[in-house]
């Protein structure tokens, strides 16, 4: 009997032991990876990061994670963190938000356009976890947006795009057509055209966000047609491999990417999440969260512009830095009319400003893009 009780008493204190360290948090979401933060306490909030890609593709996910990690340093024992990676979007990934909510997290932060309706749907039956999607446009009472103007990074880059071209052909290696990928296409070339009036800018849909061979393919393509400068709205670093091969330039996304194509190398707009998801976290700890379309700039920090190449001139950089005080200041904003779509006709029209709802929303090409919107 005295043997029986020690037993039992050890395996409750293992049992005690699995729980603290987050054992309940099987694999069944569809994750191919997660980690979780040390130093949690019973006090501590838990909070979720779900990605669409993995965290080694050097950018939109890498980003994304590196503000997990601050969000950590920043709150240490007071927030615990998992990350889901690889997660499909659409009705896939209902599941993984379900468990999520099923296992009390609770703050989640989505971070793929295609997590909306999932989100949508599942949100209502975990009213105490709050649901925070990147990218999105549909809000609910514990359900907010969050993303950022990175069409003023994409203007600035175009600049330098449109300086860097020798035969005025630019290739973009795009992966959906949706508005956040439309807007970032025409307000790089609007910056393009800025400075360069007769460059073209020749779109190839990839239909992936991150797809190392597709998007290489991709940029091969458009190398071939004759463009001797590449850019992209991808998560890897693939078409800039191709911008070296073809010994044309590159202007990448989401974080320097410098390293991967020296040569290549322009600019590229970078993003810095963490602030953003340290203060959510704080008001979520202390019930002050409300849901709201965060719109972040390059005035709050959220959007900037990574280091340049050296082939980048200083006058280039000059111009470039003037631009970006402009915009920062509020005198200047990239989409300001008169603009024209590829029809001719004006969307927007002399001394006017696209709004927010307008950016949300757009569903043209601006003159100068080359290639079609493929219907949804």
């Amino acid at each position: 009997m005295k043997k029986s009780w020690k037993v039992f008493a050890l395996l409750a204190c293992l049992a005690l032991v699995f729980a603290a360290c987050g054992g309940d948090d099987d694999d069944s979401s569809g994750s191919s990876d997660t980690t979780t933060a040390e130093g949690g306490s019973g006090d501590a909030i838990k909070v979720a990061f779900v990605y669409v890609g993995p965290v080694g593709d050097a950018g939109w996910t890498k980003k994304h994670d590196d503000g997990r990690k601050e969000l950590e340093d920043a709150l240490g024992d007071k927030v615990e963190t998992t990350f889901l990676e690889n997660i499909p979007e659409g009705a896939e990934s209902e599941k993984t938000f379900e468990d999520l909510g099923r296992k009390g997290y609770d703050l989640v932060f989505a971070t793929s356009f295609g997590y909306g309706d999932p989100i949508e749907k599942v949100a209502p039956n975990y009213p105490d976890t709050v649901f925070m999607h990147a990218t999105g446009y549909k809000t609910a009472e514990n359900v907010g947006t969050y993303f950022g103007a990175a069409e003023q990074a994409r203007y600035l880059t175009g600049i330098a795009a449109g300086k860097a071209t020798k035969n005025g052909k630019i290739g973009y290696v795009a992966a959906f057509p949706i508005p956040e990928v439309l807007r970032g296409i025409n307000a790089f070339t609007l910056g393009v055209q800025s400075v360069n009036p007769t460059a073209t800018v020749q779109v190839v849909w990839t239909s992936t966000w991150f797809g190392p061979d597709t998007e290489k393919q991709a940029a091969e393509s458009l190398t071939s047609a004759g463009v001797d400068v590449l850019t992209q709205h991808q998560d890897s670093p693939a078409t800039g491999e191709a911008a070296t091969e073809a010994n044309a330039k590159w202007v990448g996304y989401n974080d320097d990417l410098s390293r991967f194509a020296p040569d290549a190398w322009l600019t590229g707009p970078v993003w810095d999440w963490g602030p953003f998801y340290i203060k959510t976290a704080e008001q979520v700890m202390d019930g002050s969260w409300k849901s709201e379309q965060y719109y972040g700039d390059m005035a709050d920090g959220l959007v900037g512009l990574a280091p340049f190449g050296t082939s980048v001139d200083q006058a280039t950089q000059d111009l470039i830095a003037q631009k970006q005080a402009a915009i920062v200041d509020g005198s200047f904003a990239p989409f300001t009319g008169p603009i024209k779509n590829q029809a001719g006709d004006v969307v927007i029209a002399e001394g006017q400003t696209a709004s927010l709802d307008d950016l949300l929303s757009m569903d043209y090409f601006v003159d100068g893009v080359v290639g079609e919107i493929p219907a949804s």
